[in-house]
């Protein structure tokens, strides 16, 4: 077996979740999934983790799917057989990261973009460097965003700007980010983890079990059922995979070119 693609260390109640493939900006390919998804699933079973601190290796935080392995390499196939099926499922990381019940603490230490942004809008909390970015690329691939985009942003920053983010795929820095809400602050680089994890052990220091009820709490005071959008996603997905506009938009940024859309 090769080297890790996410670490995963606890000290003093804090779980730490580190994305660890900086060659590629910590794109995420199926394995990387797999390994994300198993993490949180660890974070969930044991009961000395109070809280979890989800970060990547620098210079990214995430720049989402690894476009070349799932969009136009060998694991194409297989994405589109996942969401081909007759129940779709929403993305198995994205409800594990959502499904935890301990506070997840985003340390967003450089361009979080396409489902890397998604993901910092899974967890609870999101502190950047000033180094962050953060992007919903999706549209300029042809796809749509996951639940973080869909689900998570408009209740973040609210629905005429999530829609704006959406429709655009722009990027914004960290002040901006910060301006509209979508981070809690902005720290310069080098005190980024040390202030996502002075942070993590304060709340840890509150009783766990009524920390679990308070995230609880959030979550039932959100309207939506989250499996019926995932699943609608996936559907969605599966259709939009199979357009020309799609790998227009793939071969394109693996080329370094404006996309040419046909709306075919």
């Amino acid at each position: 077996m090769g080297a890790p693609l996410v670490r995963y260390a606890v000290e003093d109640h804090v779980a730490t979740v580190t994305l660890d493939r900086p060659e590629v900006r910590n794109a995420l390919n199926h394995a990387a999934y797999g390994e994300l998804e198993a993490a949180f699933r660890r974070a969930q079973r044991d009961p000395e983790v109070r809280t979890v601190v989800l970060t990547g290796s620098d210079p990214a935080f995430c720049s989402g799917d690894d476009v070349k392995q799932i969009m136009l390499g060998g694991e194409r196939d297989e994405t589109l057989q996942k969401l081909r099926e007759v129940r779709p499922q929403p993305t198995p990381a994205a409800v594990a990261v959502l499904e935890c019940d301990r506070p997840v603490i985003a340390a967003v230490n450089g361009p979080a973009v396409g489902w890397g942004m998604d993901l910092t809008l899974l967890c609870d909390i999101r502190l950047a460097s000033e180094r962050a970015r953060f992007a919903e690329l999706f549209i300029q691939r042809g796809v749509i965003a996951d639940l973080g985009g869909l689900w998570r942003l408009p209740q973040v920053v609210g629905p005429s700007r999530a829609a704006e983010l959406l429709f655009t795929g722009d990027a914004i820095d960290a002040r901006e980010a910060e301006r509209i809400g979508l981070v809690s602050r902005v720290v310069p680089h080098g005190e980024l983890l040390p202030a996502a994890v002075a942070l993590a052990r304060r709340i840890a220091a509150n009783p766990p079990l009524a920390l679990r009820y308070m995230k609880e709490g959030l979550r039932r005071a959100t309207h939506g059922d989250v499996r019926e959008l995932g699943a609608w996603i996936a559907s969605t997905l599966a259709f939009l995979f199979a357009t020309e506009d799609h790998r227009e938009g793939a071969r394109a940024f693996v080329e370094k070119r404006a996309p040419r859309f046909t709306g075919r």
